[in-house]
């Protein structure tokens, strides 16, 4: 899944690794996606806290899991407790499906093996910062394995929200799916804000996880 539209023209992006090499890699695959970024590192939990509690203006942060000081999601949950509206892309060598829902219902907007191709997290930066969701297809799969069913109450959406649900799940900004639809983009979240009440989620990967289900979906986008 991708999003498109118009990158934030300059923006700030923490890269959160402690491993030199792969701390290299984001160095030149970050501008790939976010041309004109500029970036900021951090090497440890408390070097993460630190920047985003000094410096809230981060519009992403690119964040390993297995940082020193840190155990389990304890980063994860403290950058959403410290940088709530900050998306937060958790590139990872781990990748057992349990953690990976774990990091998705902790509050990360996507997840990506550190094993997946350069042009795959190129692919989820971008579709990130244009304000849309992304989530490997291998993931999404791992992730529709683990996760519960939904209560049939649930998904008792509209027509018009079923289809703002299927645009959702293919990555698209709210932008992009008035666009789409020939709504204004009020009305959109209007209807975003309604398919997560109904499918009991609090963000957009989890209702794209539900919407294989909602929609009769066998493969995601």
């Amino acid at each position: 899944m991708t999003g498109a539209g118009d990158l934030p023209a300059q923006m700030r992006v923490l890269i959160a690794d402690d491993h030199p090499l792969y701390c290299e890699a984001l160095r030149a695959v970050v501008p790939q996606a976010c041309p004109g970024a500029t970036l900021a590192e951090a090497g440890s939990q408390a070097e993460v806290l630190a920047a985003v509690v000094s410096d809230s203006a981060f519009e992403l942060i690119v964040l390993d899991l297995n940082l020193p000081g840190a155990t389990g999601l304890s980063c994860l949950r403290a950058v959403r407790l410290a940088a709530p509206q900050t998306p937060v892309v958790v590139v990872s060598a781990v990748d057992d499906p349990r953690t990976m829902r774990e990091v998705i219902l902790g509050g990360a907007t996507a997840y990506v093996p550190k094993s997946a191709p350069r042009q795959t997290l190129i692919d989820a930066l971008r579709a990130i910062v244009a304000g849309g969701s992304y989530m490997p297809a291998e993931v999404l799969a791992a992730l529709r394995e683990t996760h519960e069913e939904p209560d049939a109450a649930r998904s008792d959406l509209t027509l018009r929200q079923r289809r703002v649900l299927d645009l959702l799940s293919e990555g698209m900004s709210n932008k992009r799916i008035a666009r789409s639809l020939g709504i204004s983009e009020i009305t959109v979240k209007a209807h975003v804000s309604s398919i997560f009440r109904k499918l009991g989620v609090t963000n957009r990967v989890e209702a794209v996880l539900e919407a294989g289900r909602v929609l009769g979906k066998n493969e995601p986008h």
